[in-house]
């Protein structure tokens, strides 16, 4: 339902908000009529790719046949997968470089996915005790197993190929689907353990998620945070991101109190771009 960010770092606990986006959600029904009024020659998609008459599925439907092999080089060029920090006294050589890898929820290697949980759980557990949500470690983990979930996986670059690919120090995980009937890249988890924070990497992977929504077409870039989370609203603004209009209101309960939120709904158009 919410992001948080705990000692700098970035979560999602989408538990309510799923289920709500369950029951708003009307996917796009193909008729025979709507079919045939598709493009056709050498017409192109909003997002640029030449149309292909043979396929009739939705946009989202369309993308999360993709395997993470296709949708990898469709929509995610090479340069969204490092991040350089420069200048840097950290480091002995003066700079220090990231990988990041993407995975699918199948595919995300085991040792992985646990280290993605841990983070979350470290980072975030008391976040949701303290909401209205609850903290649930198998709710938590079955979302992470959802299939049309995505991954990127940051690894610090080892000096020395001997030195193995390194531990797993950050992640994000997004899905190509539907919020209020609009297609949007939705943003779950992002995540930053204490030793790679401030160095810009939280900002690098929120561009990359709005640059794959903007490759593949969608409307909108989305995330929910925790409206305790001063941090994490700070960065999301500063990216563009605004209160989205399903965001919930404050409600007047019957004894008169106002009752706020515990958590925002943030979007940003992806009208723009590139954005890496």
């Amino acid at each position: 339902m919410s992001s948080s960010v705990q000692g700098g770092r970035v979560t999602k606990n989408t538990t309510t908000t799923t289920t709500a986006r369950r029951r708003r959600v009307q996917h796009p029904k193909k008729t025979r009529a709507s079919i045939k009024s598709q493009p056709q020659g050498h017409e192109y998609e909003r997002n640029g790719s030449q149309y292909n008459p043979s396929s009739s599925l939705p946009l989202v439907e369309r993308t999360n046949k993709l395997s993470i092999q296709e949708f990898t080089s469709k929509y995610i060029p090479p340069e969204c997968l490092t991040y350089t920090i420069k200048n840097t006294e950290k480091y002995s050589d003066g700079e220090q470089k990231y990988n990041f890898s993407i995975h699918s929820a199948a595919s995300i290697p085991t040792t992985d996915l646990n280290a993605c949980f841990d983070l979350i759980e470290e980072t975030s557990s008391e976040a949701y005790r303290n909401s209205s949500t609850g903290w649930s470690p198998s709710k938590k983990k079955k979302e992470m197993k959802l299939p049309d979930m995505k991954y990127l996986v940051v690894r610090r670059e080892e000096l020395t190929p001997s030195d193995g690919e390194g531990e797993v120090v950050g992640f994000m995980s997004f899905m190509i689907t539907y919020e209020d009937g609009k297609e949007v890249v939705y943003l779950y988890e992002i995540h930053l353990s204490a030793e790679v924070q401030k160095q810009g990497l939280g900002k690098r992977l929120l561009l990359v998620l709005m640059e794959i929504g903007r490759r593949v077409g969608v409307e909108k870039a989305m995330l929910t945070v925790f409206t305790s989370n001063g941090v994490a609203q700070r960065l999301y603004e500063a990216i563009g991101f605004e209160t989205d209009e399903y965001s919930p209101r404050p409600r007047r309960l019957r004894n008169g109190m106002v009752k706020e939120p515990d958590y925002r709904i943030m979007s940003v158009r992806l009208d723009g771009g590139p954005y890496v």
